[in-house]
């Protein structure tokens, strides 16, 4: 839910007419981010607020009754089909290409998919992309096994300039000061997963992936070679967050961010 301060950023980008050949997202980066695509604005933050404190949302009940913490029923079928429904045929007619990453339980790598809308598996990839580890299930796409794409790869830079995108703008949702420490759920972890050793020992690593890559991002972000948007301080929202003002005040802080430096992203992208 640290993703609503992303909301932020990109509604103020959309407001501003600010677009973008491609995009990729991880995580709650995907769930949220398909919505650029579809250039639906406030979404997001909407149907989030809404329904955050809902039973059939999230929760220990659906944990316990589905093993997923986020039901999968009412996040990807009712919500997104009946209650706030998602733009598939605007997502479809505008051209930029939005890829979802996710992490392939039995090799551990990164898959990167290039989401085509409701064809193309419903909304599997953007729910592989997001199911956290213990409490979520695994999601099988054409015979492949997936979880969250960030214990493979958090953010996808590399991936992105290697597929020729040369004028990156990255949102994280930690501050300049965060580095990511050991899981210490690792234990738990080993238990549940031990079909999978090769995604264990992804998740064992994660956080040294993760801070090299935040290494990477300041060297380029200092060269003037990428532009980076994060948080000034922590956010105070949980995971699952069930208080509709904290994500406002995530959503708010994203929006001030964005606000702030539009102008500089405009000089940035050359727009």
């Amino acid at each position: 839910m640290r993703g609503m301060f992303t909301c932020g950023v990109m509604d103020v980008m959309m407001e501003n007419g600010i677009e973008f050949d491609g995009a990729v997202g991880v995580s709650a980066g995907a769930a949220f981010g398909v919505n650029y695509k579809s250039k639906q604005i406030g979404r997001a933050i909407r149907y989030n607020m809404k329904f955050c404190a809902d039973k059939r949302y999230c929760g220990v009940r659906s944990l316990l009754t589905s093993g997923n913490i986020y039901n999968t029923e009412f996040c990807y079928n009712e919500v997104p089909l009946k209650h706030d429904v998602f733009d598939f045929e605007a997502y479809r007619a505008n051209p930029m290409a939005f890829y979802v990453v996710c992490t392939d339980v039995e090799t551990g790598k990164a898959v990167y998919h290039r989401y085509e809308g409701q064809e193309d598996s419903g909304f599997d990839w953007i729910r592989a992309s997001a199911s956290m580890p213990v409490v979520s299930q695994i999601v099988e796409i054409d015979g492949r096994k997936y979880l969250d794409g960030a214990l493979a790869d958090s953010i996808p830079i590399r991936f992105f300039e290697g597929e020729g995108y040369d004028r990156n703008v990255v949102i994280l949702t930690r501050p300049r000061s965060y580095t990511m420490k050991s899981n210490r759920m690792m234990p738990l972890l080993r238990a549940k997963y031990k079909k999978y050793p090769k995604l264990v020992a992804a998740i064992e690593n994660r956080h040294r992936v993760y801070n090299e890559t935040l290494n990477y991002i300041s060297q380029k972000e200092r060269a003037g070679k990428l532009l980076v948007i994060r948080p000034e301080s922590a956010l105070s929202v949980s995971r699952v967050e069930k208080d509709p003002e904290k994500l406002r005040e995530a959503y708010e802080a994203g929006r001030r961010t964005a606000l702030a430096r539009l102008e500089e992203i405009r000089n940035y992208l050359g727009s």
